[in-house]
């Protein structure tokens, strides 16, 4: 199988906590990260501004063994993250520059991709670019963002489109769709047979598919539990980069379906807030680790 290919912008996450006042962040980044740490040498085509280009955690990225490509941008997406009993309120320093359909010489054979947006900067074009046969999985968060300059991010509702149609598994917390979407909605918004996991941190989550005879399939899944939460940033884009590894038969969990892949996605994702940003994500030996000292029902249980 050849390395997967991930494709998506980073993010510069405002904080006083970092020196530059910023940590990397995007879902490109984290799962990046996560896959490379995994073993699997993702090729990572990263769209960066010029502060971003020199972020000390791409160095971590090749380290790991990832092939990371640079995509200047004149400007990328900026957060400002605010953490309330109620849930996160994030401020948009805008949502930067589009990645123009491209690739290095031989990635376009890939047989699985990542599709990672963070702030919808992934053309519909890109719907085109992985093979028919190829495994897509979706990062649905950075499709239903507003980002008004300055402004507070707002949800925006789930909608048709390319990207959304190709994948084969797509993930999303439910804090960032309303309330009141149902799951049919977004199930309705899928190719069949998709799957949906709807995440909820630490109560597990949600795994809902469409058949090809249109039936739908709900089943819940428990969270494993952080022995601390630091950071919960990027625990979704975790917790698909290690789904989609499991799903592969690339990981520690070999191709096993269910209960075990959940199990292992759930215990990546449990690693990745002990730590401040990308700091938190996991070794296999670490992973390996939590998965043995941690019992649950499978998915439905």
């Amino acid at each position: 199988m050849t390395p997967p290919v991930l494709v998506g912008s980073a993010s510069r996450d405002l904080t006083a906590e970092d020196p530059r006042g910023w940590r990397l962040g995007g879902p490109a980044t984290y799962a990046g990260l996560t896959l490379a740490r995994l073993g699997l040498r993702p090729r990572v085509l990263l769209g960066v501004d010029a502060e971003a280009a020199g972020a000390e955690e791409l160095d971590w990225l090749r380290a790991a063994g990832a092939d990371l490509r640079l995509v200047r941008l004149g400007a990328g997406p900026v957060f400002e993250n605010h953490e309330r009993p109620d849930g996160r309120v994030q401020i948009s320093g805008g949502p930067g520059d589009q990645i123009a359909v491209g690739l290095p010489d031989g990635w376009e054979a890939a047989s699985a991709w990542l599709l990672l947006p963070v702030a919808g900067e992934l053309p519909d074009a890109w719907a085109e670019v992985p093979a028919p046969s190829a495994f897509v999985g979706l990062g649905w968060q950075g499709l239903l963002r507003k980002l008004p300059p300055g402004g507070v991010v707002q949800r925006r509702r789930p909608a048709p489109c390319p990207l959304l149609a190709r994948a084969d598994l797509v993930v999303v917390s439910r804090f960032d769709v309303e309330p009141e979407t149902r799951i049919d909605e977004m199930l309705g918004l899928l190719r069949r047979p998709a799957t949906l996991v709807l995440t909820d941190g630490e109560d597990g989550g949600l795994i809902a598919e469409r058949d090809v005879a249109g039936a739908a399939h709900l089943r819940r899944y428990p969270a494993i539990a952080a022995r601390r939460v630091v950071d919960q940033t990027g625990a979704g884009d975790v917790f698909l980069a290690a789904l989609a590894a499991a799903r592969l038969g690339r990981s520690a969990v070999g191709s096993g379906r269910n209960g075990a892949e959940i199990r292992f996605a759930a215990a990546v994702a449990s690693l990745s807030v002990e730590a401040a940003g990308l700091a938190g994500i996991p070794t296999v030996a670490a992973v390996v680790a939590r998965l043995s000292s941690s019992t649950g029902p499978p998915p439905g249980g």
